[in-house]
């Protein structure tokens, strides 16, 4: 009984002084083999559906998504930059307050150069257990910097930090206009000190790739910007075409028969 009691007041309290993180899930992806599309649980699928969220493109199309997410900035993302541009390749950076405010001028690049800038809220706070005001404020903070440097007042991507969600926080993120944006396909590459080399980020960037997969990838891997150039060469040789978000919302709102 004792023990009962404690578990109780345990849970109930832990309800009190964390009223939202009790929901908060951890977003993931299950690899498929043979690069087969990559799938996540059926509660998340359900979620994003209901929510108007994306985490994969068309599984049928040769198609491929590829996002950045910049917290701060470790001196690799003008050569990313660089191979970008070289291969026509758009891009979605999701960036964070630390970062328009220490690299406007690769920020002003990144638009400048056709690239799409999206949300990855001011401060990189668990949006699943913050407050709606605290919420709000997150990402109003970070679009009204990204308009006073580059006079953009578009934003229409939201990633949330760390990948945790929940339904209470995909509603806010929909009902603020923007659409959640998750991954099929990622790998362990945002620990400095842990870089391996071109050749391991390149076998695990393509070990995951798949029809309509919306990569995730890190600026702060040098793996990644050495990798990058062979990754992107030798994906279109088998096919693939690199597409931006804007492409993937407006072929979902579109009848099929315009693509």
């Amino acid at each position: 009984m004792k023990k009962i009691a404690l578990v109780l007041f345990v849970a109930l309290f832990g309800l009190v002084i964390d009223p939202f993180g009790a929901f908060a899930k951890d977003w993931y992806f299950k690899p498929a083999k043979n690069h087969q599309p990559a799938t996540t649980e059926p509660e998340y699928e359900a979620l994003l559906k209901k929510y108007d969220g994306i985490y994969i493109g068309d599984p049928s199309k040769k198609e491929l998504f590829l996002t950045f997410d910049n917290g701060y900035e470790a001196g690799y993302t003008a050569h990313i930059l660089d191979t970008l541009k070289k291969e026509h390749v758009p891009a979605t950076f999701f960036i964070t307050g630390h970062y328009i405010s220490d690299q406007p001028e690769l920020v002003k690049r990144m638009v400048n150069e056709g690239h799409i800038i999206g949300n990855h809220s001011w401060s990189h706070p668990d949006l699943a257990k913050i407050s709606d005001t605290k919420y709000k404020k997150e990402l109003a903070k970070l679009k009204a910097r990204y308009t006073k440097l580059t006079g953009k007042t578009e934003m229409n991507y939201l990633r949330p930090p760390r990948g945790t969600f929940s339904e209470r926080s995909l509603k806010l993120g929909h009902d603020e206009g923007y659409i959640n944006v998750f991954w099929s396909a990622a790998y362990r590459d945002w620990l400095r000190d842990q870089q391996h080399g071109a050749d391991y980020a390149y076998d695990h960037i393509m070990k995951r790739m798949h029809p309509g997969a919306v990569i995730l990838l890190h600026t702060v891997s040098k793996d990644n910007a050495e990798a990058l150039p062979k990754v992107i060469h030798d994906l279109k040789k088998q096919g693939y075409r690199f597409r931006s978000l804007d492409d993937l919302m407006a072929e979902r709102a579109l009848p099929s028969k315009f693509w």
